[in-house]
């Protein structure tokens, strides 16, 4: 495994989800959990957030068992962490957000420790513009700086999320998010209207109908690893995330187009596994043999 490592600045949250296939309340969620655990299979991770008292010390352990480095995570006494309520009917592919409580999430102010400040790889989840920005201005030279965002920054903070792409190399965005950012009609258009803003390359997530990458004025697309169930779409997009910077860290890639689509497998690959079940479940016990085992599965399928 290479020694290059990944720091991913997010939410670590617990997630009360409703789906056709079930429910749970407070289950272990947050992008920077999906990121990490996902991104962990590849190379080192390093992970900022911000958690209440009620953070279970069980499910930092489970992080360290993984070798994820916590330092970063801020403790805050007396207040309680971010809690997502969402539900999803007959399109899962579409979140209804019932409740957003941010709790000490609202006045985080991402601090990186001395030791995560050189690292190569960096992943903004999805958080306001302006700390994303912040944590920018305390990394020192990354050879990758990838970022998510979503609709309410969007927005809301437009102009601040424009002067960010200005400064990453990768956007993941979803495809809903992809044309309400550029006012495109199409994923295609967007693609391409995105780089224009800054990135080198933008990877659109589509669900259960794939992704579409486009860098250096050429597309690569494909369908999602096929699920006949899927129980919880919640995380998926981190998951991919998680994957892609991932197998980029591990292979020590730059930004070649080769390196690109490689990553971007590995990403549909992780996000598959934790659709099949609720929040973080299952990324806990997901062994590399079965990651393996799905690539050659997913050959099979997108390959004529």
């Amino acid at each position: 495994m290479s020694s290059s490592s990944i720091v991913v600045v997010g939410s670590l949250a617990y997630d009360s989800i409703s789906t056709p296939k079930g429910a749970v309340d407070k289950t272990l969620g947050g992008s920077a959990n999906y990121f990490s655990l996902s991104a962990s299979h590849f190379a080192p991770v390093k992970v900022v957030g911000v958690v209440g008292e009620d953070y279970n010390e069980e499910d930092f352990d489970m992080l360290k068992q993984k070798s994820i480095d916590v330092d970063g995570v801020q403790r805050v006494s007396g207040g309680e962490t971010f809690h997502w309520k969402g539900e999803y009917k007959k399109d899962m592919n579409e979140a209804i957000t019932l409740a957003t409580e941010l709790n000490v999430f609202e006045s985080f102010d991402p601090q990186l420790p001395e030791n995560y400040k050189n690292s190569e790889y960096v992943f903004l989840a999805n958080i306001d513009p302006v700390l994303q920005e912040k944590v920018l201005e305390q990394v020192q030279s990354p050879r990758l700086v990838c970022c998510d965002t979503m609709n309410f920054w969007i927005s809301s903070k437009k102009e601040d999320l424009k002067r960010v792409l200005k400064k990453v190399d990768v956007l993941l965005i979803n495809e809903g998010e992809a044309t309400q950012l550029t006012e495109d009609s199409n994923a295609i258009a967007a693609a391409k209207t995105i780089t224009e803003m800054g990135p080198k390359a933008v990877v659109i997530k589509r669900g259960e109908y794939g992704f579409v990458l486009y860098s250096e004025n050429k597309y690569f697309i494909l369908p999602a690893f096929p699920i006949a169930e899927v129980v919880d779409p919640t995380g998926a997009g981190d998951t991919f995330a998680g994957g892609f910077i991932g197998h980029l860290a591990k292979v020590g890639g730059q930004l070649e187009f080769d390196s690109l689509k490689q990553a971007c497998v590995h990403g549909c690959l992780m996000a598959s596994f934790t659709v099949e079940g609720f929040g973080v479940e299952p990324q806990k016990n997901l062994d590399w043999t079965k990651v393996e085992k799905r690539l050659e599965e997913y050959k099979t399928t997108i390959s004529f």
